[in-house]
């Protein structure tokens, strides 16, 4: 006699199916797969307390983060087709320079990765998704001695290069993830602020009355002497671009929006052409790469069969 069969262990339990949220080709994107990569994005948007905003910070993030992985997905498929391989020594490779360049035992590594959600198969795809770039688009690009020349003399247009600059801020607070209307309230606050001074009011008064920067508000907004090595990449063309007596911005940082106002320049004079060839040559190429992917993406997009299934 056969004993009846008991109860599955998973009775009761509602089982979470799979989805797919996007076709690629002949290759699909999973809706595990897109909630793994939106991973870290919801952790920071938990910090948001208004539910409605944190819903529709994630609501717009959701497709951005679907379309970069159906590019990756092309690229994937192109190194595939170019039959380019990655293989053990590659992976290998990039994990010793991310310890040496990070500075991190394989316990310390380990550990990152596992924060960041990488994984060794991911790590491999980054891989020859860079591999598909550097033969399939690098080739292609060429940067001429006339296209240097251009260069430099469009540094030379410019002068002197300004190597420091004697910077006065003010700044307008916002909280950590600010809402719409909070980003546009502090905006306003910092053109009404920016209007003043460019009609002749004296930035300090004017910083002194406004900035929510209790370390300058004493001072008139002073920051005193900057070079380039302590400005966050995104300000450097704006504040190293400015002239004596100019006022720019804002600017959104960490902890709200900066308005800035240049005190003092120092410039330096441009070295000669042959010095900065191949610093030119290297800046021009990277630009040419950027912007050749981003032209080779279009192209297999345009080629592609791609269904979007997000819901």
């Amino acid at each position: 006699m056969v004993a009846a069969a008991g109860p599955s262990p998973n009775a009761g339990k509602k089982q979470m199916i799979d989805s797919v949220v996007a076709i690629v080709n002949d290759a699909v994107i999973l809706r595990s797969e897109l909630d793994q990569r939106l991973a870290p994005l919801r952790d920071q948007a938990a910090a948001i307390s208004d539910p409605k905003e944190r819903e529709r910070r994630l609501a717009k993030l959701t497709p951005q983060l679907l379309d970069e992985m159906i590019n990756d997905e092309l690229m994937l498929q192109a190194a595939h087709d170019a039959h380019l391989t990655v293989d053990k020594s590659d992976i290998q490779a990039t994990l010793d320079y991310l310890k040496k360049e990070h500075k991190l035992d394989d316990k310390q590594l380990e550990q990152a990765m596992r924060d960041q959600g990488i994984t060794v198969a991911s790590l491999e795809k980054d891989i020859l998704r860079q591999r598909a770039v550097s033969q399939l688009v690098a080739p292609k690009i060429t940067v001429s001695d006339e296209d240097v020349r251009g260069r430099y003399a469009e540094l030379q247009r410019r002068a002197n290069i300004v190597i420091a600059v004697n910077i006065s801020q003010i700044v307008f607070a916002l909280p950590e993830h600010p809402t719409e209307q909070q980003l546009a309230d502090a905006k306003a606050k910092a053109q009404r602020a920016i209007d003043r001074v460019k009609a002749g009011e004296e930035f300090a008064k004017v910083a002194t009355e406004l900035t929510d920067d209790a370390s300058t508000k004493a001072t008139g907004g002073m920051l005193g002497w900057i070079d380039p090595k302590t400005v966050n990449a995104d300000w450097e063309p704006v504040l190293f671009g400015m002239d004596k007596g100019e006022v720019r911005g804002p600017l959104q940082g960490p902890s709200g929006l900066h308005v800035f106002y240049a005190n003092e320049i120092k410039r330096d004079e441009l070295k000669s052409f042959d010095e900065m060839k191949p610093q030119l040559t290297e800046e021009l190429r990277r630009r040419a790469l950027a912007k050749q992917t981003q032209a080779w993406i279009e192209e297999l997009r345009k080629k592609a069969y791609i269904e979007i299934k997000l819901k």
